[in-house]
């Protein structure tokens, strides 16, 4: 839990220095970076190189929708629909086509850094796109690399910490003492069984299918 609290404390200065010696483009994206950066190094899926390229895909693929929209979509409810469908159809391709190893919702995660951070500023002026998307683009990516870096050598001591977590709640539901009675149907030891009784045999068997009780096996004298 400590190494926890130390990456927050990293992660909050290295924000807090961003918004103080940065200009307004980044002051304002400057928590969103950072937080889906820290987001995108806590999760422990896959390694850290293979999560940050998902988010640069992800992140590319969003900046493709807004070119779609500012060339050639219109800029109406049918073109925004639209791009985001090829937003996140290039991120599926991108993760079925690496089997994974680049995994979809850090591809999510970066189209989502792209589209949160440059959303209210396409719709203001969409003319201008080649320009304040690429500043925008800079800003985010800044804030994130930010975060990614504060929390990214975390994603192994989360694995540790869960697996102690649930060992230590498997432990304390599990029962104290094992039942000493066996349950119906369970195999009993032998020190378990009573003393055997000697096998008497009976010299007549119950009459059976109406033949009588008992039969003289001698043979019996002619007259």
């Amino acid at each position: 839990m400590k190494r926890h609290i130390l990456a927050g404390l990293v992660l909050a200065v290295l924000t807090t220095v961003i918004v103080l010696f940065s200009g307004p483009e980044l002051q304002g994206v400057a928590l969103l970076g950072a937080a889906l950066g820290g987001a995108l190094g806590l999760v422990p899926d896959r390694s850290p190189a293979q999560r940050a390229a998902g988010f640069g895909v992800g992140f590319l693929a969003a900046w493709l929708g807004y070119a779609l929209r500012a060339a050639v979509l219109p800029d109406a409810a049918a073109g925004r629909a639209i791009a985001v469908l090829v937003v996140v159809l290039v991120c599926l391709g991108v993760a079925g086509l690496t089997r994974g190893r680049l995994p979809l919702w850090s591809a999510l995660l970066g189209a989502a850094a792209m589209a949160g951070a440059y959303e209210a500023t396409y719709t203001a002026d969409p003319s201008a796109f080649i320009t304040s998307s690429a500043t925008t683009a800079t800003s985010i990516l800044l804030a994130a690399g930010a975060g990614f870096l504060a929390t990214s050598l975390l994603g192994v001591v989360v694995v540790q910490d869960r697996e102690e977590e649930r060992a230590a709640e498997a432990a304390a539901e599990s029962p104290l003492f094992a039942p000493t009675e066996p349950a119906v149907g369970e195999y009993e030891g032998a020190g378990n069984h009573a003393p055997a009784r000697p096998y008497t045999a009976t010299t007549a068997e119950a009459p059976r299918r109406g033949l009588p009780a008992t039969r003289n096996l001698d043979p019996q004298p002619e007259a």
